[in-house]
């Protein structure tokens, strides 16, 4: 079957669905050739693998300016590729930045504001699908956080790990499950070691703190299993369609319990310490005793011990995705593959006092985005940094655009190619960032930053903050309250209330933004949406 047939069928089924597709675009860089018989390399449309690891902080990649880390892999993908560098999460929790991920819309167009379960019905447009219909084989290797968690959205296969698994050892959980809920990792493990505890290391889902893997193999871990899965599926892939592999690892997201040779890799080494800002005293005290606390000042060999752990976790991931990359180059299909890493989202880790995401600071939305293209896309040289506003919800339309199938109209993410392709050219200004009431009703807001500065409105009681982030990237300085940044700050809110218009008077009222105490867990595009009832709305 040839590259057009591929296209028609892809643009025939999203049609049948009643979805707008945009005209392709910028085809002059590619090269048609012949597609490939079953069982060879070549075929006429590149392999496309996305590699997630959950709560990876921006900073902590050697490719991102940390000299302490050990990331080499990672440092590759950005040498030999692409280096996106101011790329976030518009909401910086795992649903809903996988809702992003899924979709290709921002939060509202997707409907999830905040951390609740993902829809369970389909949306019009989903990643794996639009790229099953577009001839793609879509495996699923890792986290997905669907709900409920075999809800396939597309995917040929998956093989899962989940943190669901610790709603059964939570013994305060009021989570109700069942057996088949049990992720494929867990069932492995325990067909290697049936009287063994996956969880015996002891720290919880949220937990602060870091110690070593319980177990002295360390093939038994999470992270090793999901890059061995990786490996497995790429060593004996023999179809004729390219594939579309994603393989999401769940760490460096707590529990921090790497291997005990990464854990002692990082014991002598010079761990940033926490950025705390002028601003952030209020979070100094502990939000709660628990070992998931949001907000407090800890001692600081305790921090240091949840970084060291943390960093170790980082690089067994990157030792994982080195044997990935071992493989496609084995396999000779290096070359013939996009790849592209990101996070969904980063790990305050004491910075600003606060713990765990869901935040629009640095730490917790800016992630770390890495893309090697195969050789002859025609992208430019290798080694590039692009600073470019990008997010989350431009994925799903770059692989899109990288598998020559139509673009539905609905999408609102922008093909990373095209931007790279076009140097920029019509490319949004900046990116916007929300989360629903997380944690506590003081952790409410939404935001805007172009890479240069940010703009932060607390949903609470309308307090503002304003960040200079070419001057003060560690957000120690809010400029909200001086008088010389009156204008700047001005600027910024009145994009804010043009961003917010479209959603009513309860967001934005007179041409003035609103407080919302009570909060809003889903827009009205929200597959099932029922709406919230609200006083004097």
């Amino acid at each position: 079957m040839n590259r057009r047939n591929f296209i028609a069928l892809g643009g025939a089924a999203l049609a049948a669905n009643g979805v707008k597709v945009h005209a392709q675009k910028d085809n002059s860089a590619r090269k048609s050739t012949a597609v490939a018989a079953a069982g060879t390399v070549k075929r006429d449309r590149p392999n496309i693998l996305l590699l997630m690891a959950d709560q990876f902080r921006v900073d902590c990649a050697g490719v991102y300016g940390n000299p302490v880390v050990r990331t080499p892999h990672l440092d590759r993908l950005g040498k030999e590729g692409i280096c996106f560098q101011n790329a976030y999460s518009t909401t910086p929790t795992c649903i809903p930045a996988r809702s992003a991920l899924l979709t290709g819309l921002g939060p509202w167009r997707h409907g999830l504001l905040g951390y609740s379960n993902m829809a369970t019905n389909l949306y019009p447009v989903e990643k794996a699908r639009a790229l099953a219909q577009a001839g793609y084989y879509t495996t699923s290797i890792g986290k997905n956080h669907y709900y409920p968690i075999r809800n396939p959205h597309g995917y040929h296969h998956m093989v899962q790990d989940e943190h669901c698994s610790y709603w059964f050892h939570n013994e305060n959980s009021q989570t109700e499950s069942s057996w088949e809920e049990r992720p494929d990792y867990e069932a492995w493990f325990w067909s290697q070691g049936p009287d063994k505890d996956p969880h015996l290391t002891g720290l919880s889902w949220n937990d602060h703190r870091g110690r070593p893997f319980a177990y002295a193999d360390e093939t038994l871990h999470p992270t090793h299993w999901t890059g061995e899965t990786a490996v497995r599926f790429l060593r004996t892939y023999d179809r004729p369609e390219p594939f579309f592999l994603k393989v999401s690892f769940i760490r460096p997201h707590s529990p921090y319990d790497p291997p005990n040779r990464c854990f002692k890799m990082y014991e002598d080494a010079a761990l940033p310490e926490t950025k705390v800002g002028d601003w952030a005293g209020r979070y100094a005290p502990r939000s709660s005793s628990s070992n998931d606390l949001w907000h407090g000042k800890l001692p600081a060999e305790e921090i240091r011990t949840s970084r060291q752990a943390y960093y170790g976790s980082v690089t067994f991931v990157d030792e994982q995705i080195g044997r990935i990359l071992e493989t496609l180059e084995q396999r000779k299909l290096l070359d013939e593959t996009l790849i592209l890493f990101l996070s969904d989202h980063g790990d305050m880790l004491g910075d600003q006092n606060l713990w765990r995401k869901g935040y629009g600071y640095e730490q917790s939305a800016h992630i770390p985005m890495l893309m090697r293209p195969p050789s002859g896309m025609g992208l430019g040289s290798a080694g590039q940094l692009v600073a470019n506003p990008v997010e989350l919800r431009d994925v799903l339309p770059t692989f899109l655009d990288a598998a020559d199938a139509p673009i539905p109209e609905s999408i609102e993410g922008q093909s990373l190619l095209r931007l790279i392709r076009t140097k920029g050219e019509g490319w949004r200004p900046y990116i916007d960032l929300e989360h629903n009431i997380c944690y506590s009703a003081a952790n409410h807001w939404n935001g805007l930053t172009d890479g240069r500065w940010k703009y932060l409105y607390m949903a609470m009681d309308g307090e503002e903050q304003l960040f200079h982030l070419e001057k003060d990237p560690h957000e120690l300085h809010d400029l909200a309250g001086l008088p010389e940044y009156e204008n700047e700050l001005r600027t910024w809110r009145g994009h804010l209330v043009e961003h917010l218009q479209e959603r009513g008077n309860l967001w934005v009222r007179n041409g003035t933004l609103v407080p919302r105490p009570q909060g809003m867990a889903f827009s009205p595009n929200f597959p099932g949406y029922a709406p919230a009832k609200y006083s004097g709305a």
